[in-house]
């Protein structure tokens, strides 16, 4: 029997291996010659994208329910070590054994993570990478009113004004907001946006910009350009020109990097950590490691480079988990070709952009364009559940893809 081990149970995970069951499937590959297994930390498949709203608890997808209708196995473990050579991976359980899990083909779709910052007082910043730290910030939000009354106790600072700054700062306001009222504070809300870049939203381009402007100024989000969190204390966040801010809630944003596992694999690296992967999505260097989602440094349309997004992630995972199959049993792989890239910006209570190519051409704006949103957020990311036949469907590489502007 052959083994296709993929490890990360986020989108290009998930995808990853119904790519490769469907791929077996349709070319008829019994189940008794080929396992697909999937290594994930968590039992839940997590809505990465919704996770600077409110309630992130309830922004995840149990894997089993995925994965368990199509046959593929799952393992709760944490990835430790990977050796290429003996084409193993080293993974400790959750009491504590460790293992050591055999394959013949390796798809690494363990995403990124945020840079953590290193200055006096990060450890007192929240951030909404990972459920567990958006679910503290959840926590810690609704406690505020529980706080001694002082200047800024419902003033938040969020620190970057990337795609996920931008959508934190226009909606973390409006939670502020819910929560004051809740316990009848009359506390001034205020959400200040720093960012080390003279411009709001640096990498999306001129386009948008008019308009994430538009929102932070009718929202009342201040904005600090060119200028940076110097150090923070619980009831304080000091900024690189010495403006001191009352605020008991820093958020921050800024900076991606690929999961540390991709040192375990041979072979170059983008500045994002990203592995350098071929049309195939195989590993350049090697023969045996496919990287899928925010772990590769895939090409997409015109040249450009993919994003470490849902959006991407998606098709990366189905065409790698089509691409391992076809590898192991010496049928024709596919070129990696997304849909044209689009980006859905949520803009809070002003609505959302949505804007289409790589020079970020502005196509929808305000309340028509936060219905989009809303839709691929609540319902085009999530896989099917419970249905074997829909999950499949979906996992077809020739597809068009599903929740593609995220």
């Amino acid at each position: 029997m052959k083994n296709i081990l993929v490890v990360g149970g986020g989108f290009a995970g998930v995808w990853s291996a119904a790519g490769a069951v469907r791929a077996a499937r349709e070319n008829g590959i019994p189940e008794s010659e080929l396992q697909v297994t999937l290594v994930s930390s968590g039992d839940d498949m997590v809505m990465r994208p919704r996770l600077y709203e409110a309630d992130p608890e309830k922004m995840r997808v149990p894997l089993d329910r995925i994965l368990g209708p199509i046959g593929v196995r799952r393992v709760a473990a944490t990835v430790t070590h990977i050796d290429t050579a003996a084409r193993s991976v080293t993974a400790t359980g959750r009491h504590g054994r460790t293992d050591t899990i055999s394959y013949d083909r390796l798809v690494l779709a363990t995403g990124s993570q945020l840079v953590q910052p290193k200055l006096p007082g990060a450890q007192r910043m929240f951030d909404v990478d990972t459920l567990p730290a958006a679910a503290a910030l959840e926590y810690h939000l609704q406690r505020l009113p529980e706080a001694e009354p002082r200047q800024g106790r419902f003033t938040a600072v969020v620190v970057g004004a990337g795609f996920t700054g931008v959508e934190a700062a226009t909606e973390i306001g409006g939670r502020l907001k819910a929560v004051a009222d809740a316990w009848d504070c009359t506390d001034p809300v205020r959400v200040v946006l720093v960012e080390r870049a003279d411009v709001v939203g640096p990498e999306l381009g001129p386009g948008p910009r008019p308009h994430i402007e538009s929102a932070l100024e009718s929202l009342g989000v201040e904005q600090r350009l060119g200028r940076t969190v110097e150090s923070l204390t619980e009831h304080e966040v000091r900024l690189s020109d010495g403006e001191v801010i009352p605020a008991a809630t820093v958020v921050w944003t800024a900076g991606q990097t690929a999961s540390p596992l991709t040192a375990f694999i041979p072979g170059e690296r983008d500045r994002l950590g990203r592995l350098h992967v071929d049309e195939f999505l195989r590993v350049v260097g090697t023969s045996d490691v496919y990287a899928a989602g925010d772990t590769a440094a895939a090409m997409a349309e015109e040249g450009n480079t993919v994003t470490q997004s849902c959006q991407h992630a998606m098709p990366l995972g189905r065409f790698a988990g089509h691409n391992v199959v076809a590898d192991l049993h010496g049928l024709t792989q596919v070129p990696f070709a997304p849909e044209p890239y689009g980006t859905g910006l949520d803009l809070g209570p002003t609505g959302a952009l949505i804007s289409m190519g790589w020079d970020r051409k502005v196509q929808l704006t305000g309340q028509a364009a936060k219905e989009t949103k809303v839709m691929i957020n609540t319902q085009l990311i999530y896989p099917p559940i419970d249905d074997a036949d829909a999950l499949l469907a979906q996992a077809d590489h020739n597809a068009k893809p599903v929740g593609e502007v995220v």
